[in-house]
């Protein structure tokens, strides 16, 4: 028995408008689509950023430019530098984003 092959989606970011966030400092800029059944976004975030919620929702996530600090409920914190990624899962401890004081750019995929 002969499967089709999955479909292939090329993604042109510079066509996708950018939607604006507010944090509690700074903005996020997010570009999103959607491809094989995932959500696909790049962020910028910018000098400072400081999400204004705290996230329960998985995410795998790739830094392409600057740094942020993960942080998590409870106190756990990591900083990631451009070339690092991370992944979490769905539910708690929750988790935010801190960009650093050049800002960051990431790639990720929910």
């Amino acid at each position: 028995m002969a499967t089709e092959p999955a479909p292939l989606t090329v993604q042109d970011w510079d066509d996708v408008p950018a939607s604006e966030t507010p944090g509690d400092h700074g903005v996020m800029l997010s570009r999103v689509a959607e491809a094989a059944g995932r959500k696909l976004r790049v962020v910028e975030l910018s000098p400072g950023y400081l999400a204004n919620h705290w996230c329960e929702k998985g995410h795998a996530a790739y830094v392409l430019y600057g740094e942020l600090t993960l942080e998590r409920q409870g106190g756990e914190r990591v900083v990631l530098r451009r070339g690092q990624g991370f992944a979490v899962g769905d539910g708690p401890p929750a988790h935010r984003a801190r960009a650093g004081r050049k800002g960051a750019r990431l790639f990720l995929v929910d």
